[in-house]
């Protein structure tokens, strides 16, 4: 079985880093799960059969806190007493906040004339605000290991995630 003390990194043997290549993380995911897996384990005790089933959810979870960018920059921050999405806390540079207005006005409007193109060059431009906003949050966690100054850029990066998630829902809206 696992041991439950370990964090997410270690649990997959995976250094504590931002960056993190996903086909070593997914191998070692699913190396993990069939160790782990209840199925493997029906015949068990009950007992066996419990930790099994507990391990193969700590397994998923510490998987899902890993795979997407903003939960692996949180998880990272959290390892450093960081809170990077506290509810108390909701401020982003004005800047920020004018620049993703204009999108969600520009992505309303193209969604009410049903122009598709509009709405996929946003998205281009909003992925590859994201991409960048991964490059240094790279930065800042792995090299500067600045996590006051990575906190809101984690904010940023959740803010154009799900923004891109909407804009993907208006092009599913258009097209279906």
């Amino acid at each position: 079985m696992i041991d439950f003390s370990q964090n997410h990194f270690e649990l997959f043997g995976l250094p504590a880093r931002f960056h993190c290549d996903a086909a070593t993380l997914d191998r070692a995911y699913h190396a993990l799960q069939s160790e782990v897996h209840p199925d493997r384990y029906a015949a068990a005790d009950e007992a066996a059969r419990r930790v099994a089933l507990q391990s193969s959810a700590r397994v998923n979870e510490a998987y899902q806190a890993l795979k997407a960018p903003v939960r692996r920059a949180e998880y990272l921050l959290s390892l450093h007493g960081v809170d990077a999405l506290g509810e108390t806390d909701t401020q982003l540079p004005l800047e920020f906040l004018e620049e993703q207005l204009e999108r969600r006005e520009a992505a309303g409007d193209a969604l009410a004339a049903r122009d598709s193109a509009t709405l996929e060059a946003l998205l281009a431009r909003v992925r590859a605000g994201a991409a960048a906003l991964e490059e240094t949050l790279g930065a800042l966690l792995d090299s500067d290991r600045a996590w006051q100054d990575a906190r809101m850029r984690v904010r940023e990066l959740k803010f154009l995630d799900k923004l891109a998630a909407d804009i993907d829902g208006m092009l599913a809206e258009i097209d279906g």
